[in-house]
């Protein structure tokens, strides 16, 4: 029963198969307010869950525009590539971000992080 209001960013974890495409699973992630992370409202949907996020170091790349899957996947690919062999992070997964609202046309801002390891 409590509106928040949109957070930025809209982290949704991929799952990535053996090509790099997203497998049928992801998770999406939004921000608790801060007035809100001492003590959470209870959803009352079920399928909403509470998790506290880790602190965690990331590689991470940015780009613009209206971020598809395809953009997602391409970005984690060049993220990858220029990260070389040696660079140990997870591999089973990687976050996808974005921080504008749709209807911001111009200047918009998304994200691929991988977790260090």
């Amino acid at each position: 029963g409590v509106a928040m209001g949109m957070t930025a960013p809209v982290s949704i974890t991929a799952f990535p198969a053996e090509d790099g495409s997203f497998q049928q699973k992801v998770k999406v992630s939004l921000r608790i307010p801060s007035q809100f992370q001492a003590s959470p409202p209870c959803p009352t949907d079920e399928s909403i869950k509470i998790e506290e996020r880790q602190g965690m170091t990331i590689y991470s790349t940015q780009f613009g525009g209206y971020a598809k899957e395809a953009d997602y996947v391409s970005y984690a690919a060049k993220l990858k590539a220029a990260l070389g062999s040696d660079a140990a992070y997870r591999k089973d997964f990687y976050l996808c971000n974005g921080y504008d609202p749709p209807m911001k046309p111009y200047g918009r801002r998304n994200e691929v992080w991988f977790v260090k390891e």
